[in-house]
């Protein structure tokens, strides 16, 4: 089990332990993802939690372990009180994606497993709960749209003398504030689109819901699907509560 709960600062050690109750856990915030405590069949351990993944992934080296050498295995997923049956898990090296983390990351949960859940994650407090009762003082709430299993949002960017507008995952599991997508992004000097705990990049402004932030910390990304234009990280949303509801329809941000 990761040893620290962190929220931009560590915290003291903390023992694997039970789920708190069915639909909810503590998660920790590290290296600009959220990670939980999960179980891919029999393996439990630290697991990072991603709106913009669509498909869950275990670590080649965590499978070695178990004897699993297939590239994919049909087995249940549980995560915060709840469990998905036969789910198609792809067996990756994740190498890229635990670089930065204190301890290994032994998989991503992603929206195979979450879709049809209503998702809220509590950066604050680093909670992460499913299918739980929502009741914000205040929210935004932003309308989302499908694309290949991802839930986007519309937002804008621009790096001074251009800008676009298109469909941007939510992406819970990178330190940029933005990932642009290489197919309508290049950038001057080496940006390594598999180093999520890195935002090493600047762009101009990042308008979403009318709101603009300027100076945007920035990389890219080469894992998006046609239509996706980038995916917003834990830049924008760690100051926030999130939630994500069952049908996929609105993104609720609370403060």
């Amino acid at each position: 089990m990761h040893p620290r709960l962190a929220l931009l600062a560590l915290m003291p050690p903390l023992l694997l332990a039970p789920l708190a109750y069915a639909g909810e856990t503590d998660c920790w915030f590290e290296n600009g993802a959220v990670v939980a405590p999960a179980v891919i069949g029999v393996m439990a351990g630290d697991y990072v939690i991603d709106l913009s993944a669509p498909r869950t992934l275990l670590h080649n080296t965590k499978a070695e372990m178990e004897g699993i050498l297939e590239p994919e295995i049909t087995t249940s997923v549980q995560v915060a009180g709840l469990k998905a049956t036969a789910v198609a898990v792809k067996v990756a090296d994740l190498d890229a994606r635990g670089a930065g983390f204190v301890t290994p990351i032994a998989g991503v949960i992603g929206m195979d497993v979450l879709a049809g859940h209503s998702v809220e994650i509590d950066f604050a407090r680093c909670r992460l709960r499913i299918d739980r009762p929502w009741r914000p003082k205040r929210q935004v709430v932003f309308p989302v749209s499908m694309i290949d299993g991802l839930p986007t949002v519309a937002a804008g960017v621009s790096d001074g003398p251009r800008a676009f507008y298109g469909a941007f995952a939510i992406d819970t599991a990178s330190r940029a504030m933005t990932r642009l997508s290489t197919r309508d992004a290049v950038a001057t000097g080496k940006l390594n689109p598999a180093a999520r705990h890195k935002a090493p990049a600047r762009l101009r402004a990042l308008s979403i819901g009318g709101v603009l932030a300027e100076n945007v910390p920035a990389t890219l990304a080469d894992d998006l699907p046609e239509g996706v234009s980038g995916t917003l990280g834990t830049g924008l949303w760690a100051r926030h509560r999130l939630r994500l509801d069952a049908e996929a329809r609105t993104l609720s941000v609370a403060p």
